[in-house]
């Protein structure tokens, strides 16, 4: 039934990489549709979810100090590896993406397939406080050192954190989205996930598969299997359970972003690496998933 459930988020990855490779419709489409998802339609779709969720809820404080908890956890024990087997910022910016980062639209995706409505509601308050923290962190990684003011740009400017931040603003006032709003962001949220989905397979990049095996392999059992374990345990510490407890160890056990590809080229870091943690770690998430699901089940 769990593969029922899941194998069409995978089938719309693997025709997004298809169609690209097949230049269907344009070389140019696929990198414009990645661009207008990521300024639009996905921003629309998290002020949607955050308008009406509950913030006063306690358990979604929990919910964000886990998510705090493990991001800073797993940061912390690769610096600490660095300082043990030195790295440049441009192999240590990849490593690190590679394992705190997360495909958010694949996340969302199953969310929203496990969930429902009440799972997408934490799903957005959880990217709200993890967005700004992991690029925050990729920043100082794939630099060692950066200007205060420039992160802070780039948090601000943010499209996703903009919207998390009118969404917050709409729940905390009660004020919410009338008038139709809710009907018509609705609408142009809907065509956020499939299209993300395929921007994923689309992103996929096989030739950067031939190197870096032992690598691509050892941050892909980090980021695939040791931080869902991570956030199962951070999750009973702090007493989550239900839906709170699934965002958390979803978001932990996603591949990393394709965004972290565009980051490292633009800050000078290691692009083959970059690239195949994201394609290995990709197609590995197929099996991995429902592995981790299943488990979660039983715990």
């Amino acid at each position: 039934m769990l593969l029922i459930t899941i194998w069409p988020l995978f089938a719309m990855i693997g025709l997004g990489f298809v169609l690209a490779r097949r230049g269907f419709p344009s070389d140019a489409f696929w990198p414009a549709a990645e661009r207008f998802n990521y300024a639009l339609l996905f921003p629309a779709l998290l002020v949607v979810s955050l308008a009406d969720a509950p913030l006063r809820d306690p358990a979604l404080l929990q919910l964000g100090a886990a998510a705090v908890t493990i991001i800073l956890i797993a940061s912390a024990a690769l610096w600490l590896v660095r300082r043990v087997v030195p790295m440049p910022a441009a192999r240590f910016g990849p490593t690190l993406q590679g394992t705190v980062r997360f495909n958010t639209y694949l996340g969302l995706a199953l969310i929203a397939l496990l969930a429902g409505q009440d799972g997408l509601e934490r799903a957005a308050v959880y990217l709200a406080i993890a967005v700004p923290l992991v690029n925050v962190l990729s920043i100082l990684a794939l630099t060692d050192r950066a200007a205060p003011l420039s992160i802070l740009r780039a948090i601000l400017l943010n499209p996703l954190i903009i919207a998390c931040a009118v969404g917050f603003a709409l729940a905390l006032t009660g004020i919410g989205l009338p008038y139709g709003m809710d009907s018509f962001l609705g609408l142009i949220g809907q065509a956020s996930l499939p299209l993300g989905l395929l921007s994923v397979g689309a992103a996929l990049k096989l030739s950067a598969l031939r190197a870096e095996f032992g690598a691509l392999a050892g941050i892909g059992v980090v980021r695939l299997l040791a931080m869902p374990a991570l956030a199962a345990l951070i999750g009973i510490l702090f007493g989550l359970g239900g839906t709170e407890a699934l965002v958390l160890v979803i978001f932990s056990a996603i591949p990393t972003a394709p965004t972290a590809y565009v980051l490292t080229r633009q800050l000078g870091g290691d692009g083959a690496l970059m690239a195949g943690i994201v394609t290995s770690q990709t197609i590995a998430a197929a099996i991995s998933i429902p592995l981790v699901i299943l488990v979660l089940g039983a715990l």
